[in-house]
């Protein structure tokens, strides 16, 4: 799947998802690398990997799960097909958590104030 075009391509903005990513372990992060990699390589990405999230200004949500471990990375485009990919937590609960919405809209608040 590596040597295919890119569609679209994945930023990281600051370390907010670098901190999150650093702190899982080896196997989630395969998992999470390669879901990435579907989401710059797809035309169409499945659901299953990239979900807008309702009433939330433009944030999608990144899915990743492995065995029962669910993880959620959010993110938003920018001039189209660039994907900046912000905050990650693990997800315990079946609704995505207030606060984590909230921490990720001010932070794609942040990146728009910095351009």
């Amino acid at each position: 799947m590596s040597n295919e075009i890119k569609i679209r391509q994945v930023i990281f903005y600051k370390n907010y998802f670098l901190d999150f990513f650093n702190s899982l372990g080896d196997k989630i992060q395969r998992k999470i690398i390669w879901t990435l990699l579907v989401i710059e390589q797809q035309k169409i990405v499945p659901e299953i990997y990239l979900k807008h999230l309702e009433g939330t200004d433009g944030l999608y949500e990144i899915r990743v799960q492995t065995g029962s471990d669910i993880y959620r990375i959010f993110c938003f485009f920018d001039t189209g097909m660039l994907i900046i990919a912000i905050n990650g937590f693990q997800k315990k609960t079946q609704k995505t958590p207030p606060k984590e919405i909230k921490r990720a809209l001010k932070i794609k608040a942040e990146y728009y104030e910095s351009k």
